[in-house]
């Protein structure tokens, strides 16, 4: 059963975010090497960010040097509650032969700010054949625990045919149902395989889908990601009126207590005006509230609260 309160955002007083001893943002792995890449074309790894500390950090900036390399998807700022992880994607696409080396710096407000991760590749002659993927990764988003999901990645041979003699993922929780290896696609073709996601516990699954061939760009990474939810499960949608100042995201908070204490239940900053709350408990009563942020990581004060009963079960 779905709930739809309606909140309403008013920046009443601005509170600079301290710098808090106990933060530690934590990358795994610290270093990634691309191997073999051919000139112009891309390919991408996720490191995992974890907040290691005691208390909630914020990631305000990002950097990176080495010629070719480039960030995916990572909107600024980023909260992150202790205990919490995030993925911040890199790219690699080299535009002359040889050996690069690069450095990427995250800032933030944690006691250990920059972090620094060290990244490199070979770029490679065009003239063999290449295997291209699309897309470059695949989000699930939720799928209950104990049914499965599946989702399409398409390849492509470039400048000659390509065969591919392995397909290895990280984690049984991904698999590739029906693929007969090896499988050859002629220059110029494409081929479609399914890749299915069957999670078997609740929470954030990751993996790394590794496709082998005798391509130039062999071995070729894609990086997978899922979202396991215990059957049965409810859900509460929230939306609220956009704040009247100028601002970059909102918080959305949640106590078990009328006029709290709250707690965050948003990873990273929600930069709509809606979010769904999936982690509720059957049968639990639940008080809301949001909070504003503006573009100096400056956050308002409560918004009005909202009172959510969930059915049981």
């Amino acid at each position: 059963m779905h709930f739809f309160p309606r909140l309403t955002v008013a920046l009443l007083l601005l509170v600079p975010l301290g710098k808090a001893g106990a933060q530690q943002l934590q990358c795994n792995p610290c270093s990634h090497g691309y191997g073999r890449v051919p000139i112009g074309t891309t390919k991408q790894y996720s490191f995992q960010l974890t907040n290691t500390g005691n208390k909630t950090l914020h990631i305000l900036s990002k950097s990176r040097n080495g010629k070719g390399f480039s960030f995916g998807s990572f909107p600024l700022p980023i909260t992150l509650k202790a205990g919490k992880t995030t993925q911040l994607p890199v790219n690699f696409t080299p535009s002359a032969t040889g050996k690069v080396t690069g450095t990427v710096k995250i800032g933030s407000d944690a006691k250990n700010s920059p972090l620094k991760i060290d990244v490199g590749g070979t770029g490679t002659s065009t003239q063999g054949s290449t295997l291209n993927v699309s897309p470059t990764g695949l989000d699930f988003g939720n799928v209950t625990v104990g049914s499965s999901a599946n989702l399409s990645l398409k390849l492509a041979a470039v400048n000659g045919s390509v065969t591919i003699s392995s397909v290895q993922s990280s984690t049984s929780e991904f698999t590739l149902p029906g693929l007969s290896l090896p499988l050859t696609i002629a220059a110029g073709n494409s081929a479609s395989v399914s890749v299915r996601f069957t999670p078997g516990s609740g929470g954030t699954a990751t993996s790394t889908l590794t496709l082998t061939s005798n391509a130039a760009n062999s071995p070729t990474d894609v990086p997978l990601t899922g979202v396991g939810v215990a059957p049965g499960s409810h859900s509460t949608d929230l939306s609220w009126d956009a704040s009247h100042d100028p601002v970059i995201g909102y918080n959305v908070y949640r106590g078990t207590t009328r006029g709290g204490p709250y707690n965050k239940v948003n990873s990273v900053l929600d930069s709509s005006t809606d979010y769904t709350d999936s982690s509720v408990v059957a049968g639990a009563t639940y008080f809301y509230v949001v909070t504003a942020v503006d573009a100096n990581n400056m956050e308002s004060g409560y918004s009005n609260q909202v009172r959510v009963v969930i059915p049981s079960p």
